[in-house]
């Protein structure tokens, strides 16, 4: 983390927002990441900067299947990076409570996408129909989550079956010391196994999983 754009985590401050700024490019996205930091638009055209004092991380031994949802993993078929766009179309659904995908984060993150940095994991139904998926930013030895979204009109738990194969992928890279980030813990987080550590912990964690090489992941000609 040395030389980051956002100084030492030493200097932030006790708040999970530790800053904002207009600017907002693909590098400092990537020293974001690199930092512990991730980004959120404001309504007043701000970009706002975040590192949690309480991180939510998914430990790769601790996904949690419940036996419905094993039932539902060989109904989906997993693809990565088919349908980049359209995942985060789904994502970025306006009629979602708690919407916050904008256009700026749309084009840095397609962006990163075509530069084989953010990839996205897809379940789409046998009918040929994408169900649901996540989307997140890879460097290494981190899988950060960014937002994950299901069609409950197409079929049951399908955000789920892409989580399950995005944590098989981590683990067949080497699963040791990878740091699999979703950002803040929520009840239906917790029950798929998301924990809580502290800011100091997961940079500590953090340092680590830079060292790693990344998951085999499709190739972007």
């Amino acid at each position: 983390m040395e030389n980051s754009p956002f100084g030492s985590p030493t200097s932030w401050r006790r708040s999970d927002l530790i800053g904002v700024s207009h600017a907002f490019d693909e590098d400092l996205v990537l020293a974001a990441y690199r930092s512990g930091v991730f980004p959120m638009p404001s309504r007043r055209g701000l970009m706002r900067w975040y590192s949690p004092m309480r991180r939510g991380v998914l430990p790769l031994t601790g996904l949690r299947l419940t036996r419905s949802l094993r039932k539902m993993i060989n109904r989906y078929e997993v693809r990565v990076d088919s349908a980049f766009r359209a995942v985060l179309d789904g994502c970025a659904d306006p009629s979602r409570d708690g919407g916050w995908i904008d256009t700026d984060i749309r084009d840095v993150y397609t962006s990163l996408h075509r530069h084989g940095h953010v990839h996205s994991v897809e379940a789409w139904t046998q009918d040929g129909e994408l169900a649901g998926g996540l989307y997140g930013v890879s460097i290494g030895g981190l899988f950060a989550g960014e937002s994950m979204f299901h069609r409950p009109d197409i079929g049951r738990d399908s955000s789920k079956v892409a989580l399950v194969a995005l944590v098989e992928r981590l683990t067949e890279a080497g699963g040791e010391g990878r740091l699999l980030d979703v950002q803040w813990q929520t009840p239906h987080l917790e029950s798929l196994g998301v924990i809580e550590i502290d800011r100091l912990e997961y940079l500590r964690r953090l340092d680590h999983a830079l060292t790693l090489p990344p998951p085999a992941w499709p190739r972007r000609d």
